[in-house]
């Protein structure tokens, strides 16, 4: 079995993300969702999600797309890595950590998995940053 994993934040579940989740899918057998925290989200986006981290878990999970979909943990954002063990890690086309970066970090922790940067879908109409309501601080 090849476990893929992808990590986001999933705020405004859209269809570029289903697309992302499909297209990370067809890499194995088993794709894990990591969410990001809310403590996380703040940190790494400037503001806090429109909505909590589980309303962000039992979204994806409704969705039906991930065969698990766990919340990451708080503090050392690789350390839920470890833990599923992927075989695979899938990013999206426009997540600011970069290949290279995170081939790094995982060989430092000693996990073999491969990196691989997913393509958009069509980033011009599907974009959290795009359907993100502008009253929302």
């Amino acid at each position: 079995m090849q476990t893929v994993m992808v990590a986001g934040t999933f705020d405004v579940l859209h269809k570029g993300h289903e697309f992302f989740l499909k297209e990370a899918k067809k890499h194995g057998t088993r794709l894990v969702v990591i969410v990001a925290r809310d403590e996380s989200v703040e940190r790494f986006k400037g503001r806090k999600p429109l909505y909590s981290e589980q309303a962000r878990v039992d979204a994806l999970r409704k969705l039906g797309i991930a065969d698990e979909a766990m919340l990451g943990h708080k503090g050392d954002i690789f350390e839920v890595i470890g833990e599923v063990k992927p075989d695979i890690i899938c990013l999206g086309y426009d997540q600011r950590v970069g290949e290279e970066e995170l081939t790094k970090e995982l060989k430092r922790r000693n996990i073999p998995a491969r990196v691989v940067r997913l393509p958009s879908h069509e980033p011009h109409i599907y974009k959290s940053s795009k359907l993100r309501p502008s009253s929302v601080p």
